[in-house]
C-alpha cells in the first residue's frame, strides 16, 4: 500500500504562498493579508505564525542561505577548471532565480530589517571569500593566470553580477516584450566571460564553444 503523502503545514504554505507571490510582485508591494487572502485562510491563522512580513521574508531568507551555503564551501586545494566554475555557477544562480524577489528589493529589504541586512552582507562577503579561493586554485593549476589584484577586482565583479542578474535580466526583457524566464546558463555564461581575459590556452576554447550556446 502506497504512503499516504504527509499534508503540508499552514506554516509551510505560507512560505511557499509568500515567495510565489513576492517573486512575482515584489516582496515590497505584498502584504500579509495578500499571503492569507491568496490561502483562503484568516489574517489570524497567519499571524499565530508569523508576527510580521519581516518574518516571513526573513524565513524565505534562511531558506535561500541554506541551498547556497554549501556552494560556498572551501574548495580544499583540488584542481579547478572552466568547467568547474561554469557548474557553480550556475547552481548558483538557479537559486538565485528561485528566491528572485531577495535581490529585485533588496536595499529596501535590508534597511527595513537590520539582522536581514546583516546576514545577507555576510553572506555576500563569504560567496567573495569563495570565488577568490576558486580563482587562486584555477591560477594554481594554470587554468587562468592573474595577479592577487585582478582576482581580488573579479571576486567582486562576480559577486556583484550574480547579485543583481536577475533584476537586470527582468527589465532588459521586459523592455522588448521578451519571455521573462530565465535562463541559468545564459547568466552563468556571462559571468563566466568576465574570466576570458585571464583564462589559459586550454581553458579558452572551452568559453568559445560556451559562447555558441548562449549567444
Amino acid at each position: 500500500m502506497a504512503e499516504k503523502k504527509r499534508p503540508r503545514r499552514t506554516r509551510e504554505r505560507i512560505l511557499e504562498t509568500g515567495l510565489a507571490l513576492f517573486n512575482q510582485l515584489g516582496a515590497t508591494r505584498v502584504t500579509t493579508a495578500d499571503i492569507a487572502d491568496e490561502m483562503n485562510i484568516s489574517p489570524g491563522n497567519l499571524y499565530y505564525h508569523f508576527g510580521n512580513k519581516e518574518e516571513i521574508v526573513f524565513a524565505l531568507y534562511e531558506g535561500y542561505e541554506a541551498q547556497v551555503s554549501p556552494l560556498y564551501a572551501d574548495p580544499g586545494g583540488r584542481r579547478i577548471d572552466a568547467d568547474d566554475l561554469w557548474l557553480w555557477l550556475h547552481l548558483l544562480f538557479e537559486q538565485n532565480w528561485r528566491y528572485r524577489f531577495l535581490y529585485r528589493d533588496l536595499d529596501e529589504l535590508v534597511t527595513r530589517d537590520r539582522k536581514l541586512g546583516a546576514r545577507v552582507g555576510a553572506l555576500l562577503r563569504k560567496g567573495e571569500r569563495t570565488v577568490l579561493k576558486l580563482c587562486r586554485a584555477m591560477v594554481g593549476s594554470d587554468t587562468m593566470r592573474a595577479s592577487d589584484r585582478e582576482i581580488e577586482a573579479l571576486a567582486l565583479n562576480v559577486i556583484l553580477v550574480a547579485s543583481y542578474w536577475p533584476s537586470f535580466d527582468r527589465i532588459r526583457k521586459a523592455a522588448v516584450d521578451e519571455a521573462t524566464e530565465p535562463e541559468a546558463g545564459r547568466a552563468a555564461y556571462q559571468v563566466l566571460a568576465l574570466f576570458g581575459p585571464y583564462l589559459g590556452d586550454v581553458a579558452r576554447p572551452y568559453l568559445d564553444r560556451l559562447s555558441a550556446d548562449y549567444l
